[in-house]
């Protein structure tokens, strides 16, 4: 266990409660006594305690999660703070999300093989493989190219979820997002373009050249990982939840499920029902599509599960009241998967994703995009809750950013989706055009919507882009319908290409600190869990 002494001058402090100045005066010392001072004393004290029980021995993980903010810069992470303290009755900028707390931070590079600004696909592999590529690529080193089948061959690359199969340990993946979508396909996928979902993506040459579409990836995972390695006991995922039914349906009416937002629900043109396949693989599994099944679930005794709430995405925090069969929050689908997974007494990985965080951004809708994150806390708060912390690695990290920022000069407590009104004043700040604006915005994409109280941000694509200054005088930018002004008309917004924070605490967490390339998330985990050689052994 890693040591380190408490400062000296932090022992006194704490111990005295004040220090005398050589005169026999208090003079500078009087400082502290100051609220903020011994505020910021007591973290470094309680950091320092956490620090000192943590685990720094390769393999002293039993567990590992690993949560991804799809989208959450910086930027993203303070704003949804600061509404998550406004919405309790605080000022907000002295509240700290959960992972917050964690003791240590680094930061992330996000830049792909190819790209400046990455996306989900390049970004995923890096962080559970330890290997940069290209963007749009899944599974595959940067040998592969984009769109090539038969570049899949030879370019392939192991996850961290697959070492964990072959170790014997529980596996889980959920998401807000489709399964099939780039963040959660990159733990179980190989694919030369993260679009080809189902096999009605997949041009004709590559089904020629035998590539696989990725909802089918998931349902053979088990079969085809056994495939690679003969010696290996692999018994398949554990949990699965997301969204993304549409994938794992064939083109039939008679398939639909009972929320079903399409006349007809499957994209499948192979006829298969993968649903009914994973069935069959698992006939002491469980499938779930609703609320009612999820709560329905025995935590003790289920040994697979598989849900799908939805026919694509999740639908958003903030939206999620308005879906017809019901469906479970992020946090509620986190703790039900500990709850499952660790039941194996050898231990599990699971890899949750916040999808819906990077789909508000894009949509140019702070408000939808803080309250995911928001959700995304309460999730990690729900996995600190349900493990011990001497036995489990936590990451929280972003696998990249969005273009948003906080801008002007808002006083103390302005509300972070409100207009800007300066220090001293309680009327709106006014930019040079004569026009108030508010704190949030965006450099790019749809711009200003004022939808009310919608609260599905995707509504602001059944209009064109509306960029450029507007007038918000009478316009209430604190409801959930209104979408920020937006600097370049472009019909969706776009990521950032700025360096992401990663929060990590448990085993193994010292091990996050300073700048680095996106791909060191994997090597944390690798270090953390042993499992490249704990695969090893298990396939002697």
């Amino acid at each position: 266990m890693m040591k380190l002494a408490l400062p000296a001058y932090i022992f006194a402090l704490l111990t005295s409660g004040n220090l005398v100045a050589a005169d026999g005066k208090t003079g500078l010392l009087s400082t502290t006594n100051n609220s903020w001072y011994k505020e910021s004393a007591a973290a470094v004290a309680q950091t320092n305690s956490q620090i000192q029980r943590i685990a720094t021995e390769a393999g002293s993980a039993k567990n590992i999660i690993l949560f991804v903010g799809d989208g959450m810069g910086v930027s993203t992470v303070t704003a949804a703070r600061i509404l998550d303290g406004q919405q309790r009755g605080m000022l907000g900028e002295e509240n700290s999300l959960s992972f917050g707390k964690f003791p240590f931070v680094g930061l992330s590079k996000t830049y792909t093989v190819d790209a400046q600004t990455p996306d989900s696909a390049g970004t995923m592999t890096a962080m559970i493989s330890g290997v940069k590529t290209d963007n749009g690529v899944i599974g595959l080193d940067e040998g592969a190219v984009r769109g090539d089948c038969g570049s899949v061959a030879g370019n392939q690359v192991f996850t961290a979820l697959e070492l964990a199969e072959i170790a014997g340990l529980s596996t889980g993946i959920v998401t807000t997002a489709r399964v099939t979508h780039a963040t959660p396909a990159a733990t179980y996928a190989k694919s030369p373009e993260r679009n080809w979902e189902d096999n009605s993506k997949l041009p004709a040459a590559a089904v020629t050249s035998g590539c696989e579409d990725i909802a089918a990836q998931l349902i053979n995972f088990k079969a085809n990982l056994q495939r690679k390695y003969a010696t290996a006991d692999i018994d398949g995922i554990e949990v699965v939840m997301g969204g993304g039914r549409r994938h794992f349906l064939p083109n039939l009416k008679s398939a639909n499920s009972a929320d079903a937002d399409s006349e007809i629900e499957g994209d499948r043109s192979d006829g298969r029902n993968l649903v009914e396949e994973w069935i069959r693989l698992y006939p002491a599994g469980v499938y779930i599509d609703d609320q009612s099944g999820f709560d329905g679930v025995d935590s003790e005794t289920t040994k697979q599960l598989f849900g799908l709430f939805s026919e694509s995405h999740m639908r958003y925090a903030a939206d999620r009241k308005n879906d017809i069969s019901g469906e479970p929050s992020l946090s509620e689908m986190t703790a039900k998967a500990i709850e499952i997974l660790d039941n194996n007494s050898r231990g599990f990985l699971l890899v949750v994703e916040s999808g819906r965080i990077d789909h508000g951004h894009h949509a140019g809708s702070a408000f939808t995009a803080l309250n995911d994150t928001i959700e995304l806390s309460r999730a990690v708060q729900s996995a600190v809750d349900g493990t011990k912390a001497e036995e489990t690695l936590i990451i929280v990290t972003a696998d990249h950013s969005h273009v948003f920022t906080m801008a002007g000069y808002p006083k103390r407590g302005n509300p972070i989706l409100g207009k800007v009104v300066n220090v001293g004043s309680d009327k709106p700040a006014l930019a040079a055009d004569g026009l108030p604006y508010t704190s949030l915005g965006y450099a790019n994409g749809l711009g200003f919507r004022n939808l009310a109280a919608e609260t599905d941000a995707d509504h602001a694509y059944h209009s064109g882009p509306a960029a450029g200054r507007q007038d918000l005088t009478k316009v209430d930018t604190q409801a959930a319908g209104f979408h920020q002004e937006a600097l370049v008309p472009r019909k969706s917004e776009t990521h950032g290409g700025e360096d992401v924070a990663i929060y990590a605490t448990g085993p193994g967490a010292h091990l996050v600190t300073g700048t680095n390339e996106q791909s060191i998330i994997f090597h944390v985990i690798n270090y953390a869990g042993n499992l490249f050689d704990q695969a090893t052994s298990a396939l002697k």
